[in-house]
């Protein structure tokens, strides 16, 4: 019997997450209908989805994990955690509303709605976007599914939308906005390796920042030039050389709070002066622009203005970005993503778990911490 020749059930499992009117977080496994494909539509077995750190904000809804308790069944555990009152004054909206949980995922394709493009990638493995992955099955709009090689695992397919696009999104986005060079923080991190193979590859000047010595190690060890560590004492004067160096005048930064976007800025004002001819005391004319992308610094983000007049500070998000580039530059990127799967957007993984697996509180713990070298795959 092919995979697609299987029956499909009536009902599947799918990974829940919901706010309680009383400030809780509750996380548990539903057994929901299976959809039905409409015509341009598939339905998708989940094989693979990865747990990134895009997905933790609806997942766990920033509750206070050191208090999570755990009850039901080791099918059906069932997990709760309150939530801090600041954080719930801002979860109004989906407060009583059990969500579904999943940026993207992999799997195989075994039903199709009666529209060509659907019939197509019948008995195909995919990778897929929209949400909703942390389940057994998944209904999708054929074009956010990505064909994938017929030697492609599930754990090669599990990550092809979010940390590959956003990469190639960076460079995109300092191409578009005149930049030459890059900066990005957390760069040790899956999508910052990634990054940096992408930049080596099309000869684009990046500077790497990262938080320990051994993530300098690992970026060195992979063709990176300019790695500096903020644990380290001359890390001011370590960025504004690599800065110097690469001209970089655009950074992506994943901590968000702290001062670490402001001191990037100042770096950058620093290194276009160490060059400048002339004094100006509104500072230089070059535009400096962070990007934050992610949210590891939960505490205020801090500017102190030592960076002229000419600079920004802003978000980033990859659906905006995609929406900027449009259909052909879509598939343009996602083109690249699949010639170089096993290669430049190849994910690395230290644990496998179930649905239920999930749930369990050392797990939760662990991949809430977002550290580098412990991503989770969830296997339905």
């Amino acid at each position: 019997m092919t995979d697609i020749d299987a029956p499909v059930p009536t009902t599947m499992r799918q990974l829940r997450s919901l706010v309680t009117p009383d400030g809780t977080l509750e996380l548990s496994i539903a057994l929901v209908a299976t959809p039905v494909p409409a015509e341009h539509e598939v339905l998708v077995r989940v094989e693979a989805a990865p747990i990134n750190p895009s997905d933790l904000g609806l997942l766990l809804a920033m509750a206070d994990l050191d208090q999570a308790t755990s009850s039901g069944t080791p099918d059906q555990p069932v997990v709760t955690a309150p939530i801090p009152p600041k954080v719930f004054a801002g979860l109004s909206a989906r407060v009583g509303e059990s969500m579904p949980v999943g940026n993207e995922g992999c799997g195989i394709v075994v039903a199709a709605g009666s529209n060509p493009d659907a019939q197509a990638l019948l008995g195909k493995r995919v990778a897929m976007a929209g949400g909703a992955t942390y389940a057994e099955y998944r209904n999708v709009a054929t074009f956010m599914c990505m064909v994938l090689p017929d030697d492609a695992t599930p754990q090669q397919g599990a990550s092809c939308f979010v940390n590959p696009l956003t990469a190639l999104g960076m460079v995109e986005t300092m191409r578009m906005e005149g930049h030459t060079a890059l900066v990005h923080t957390a760069a040790a991190s899956n999508l910052g390796q990634m990054l940096n193979r992408i930049c080596v590859a099309d000869g684009v000047p990046l500077v790497n920042i990262v938080r320990r010595p051994e993530q300098v190690a690992i970026l060195r060890g992979q063709g990176a030039v300019h790695v500096v560590d903020t644990s380290s004492p001359t890390f001011t004067a370590d960025l504004t050389a690599a800065l110097v160096a690469t001209g970089a005048t655009i950074a992506f930064d994943a901590t968000g709070g702290g001062t670490l976007a402001g001191d990037i800025l100042t770096c950058m004002e620093a290194a276009i002066n160490a060059t400048a001819t002339t004094y100006n005391r509104y500072g230089s004319d070059v535009h400096k622009q962070v990007y934050i992308y992610g949210g590891l610094d939960r505490s205020p983000t801090t500017l102190t203005r030592t960076f002229g007049m000419a600079w920004g500070i802003g978000g980033f998000l990859l659906t905006p970005f995609l929406g900027k580039i449009g259909l052909e530059g879509m598939i343009r990127l996602r083109e690249r993503v699949v010639s170089e799967l096993t290669t430049t957007f190849a994910s690395t993984y230290t644990d496998e778990v179930s649905l239920s697996g999930a749930l369990d509180l050392q797990a939760i713990r662990t991949y809430a911490r977002q550290a580098t070298g412990q991503k989770y795959l969830i296997r339905p």
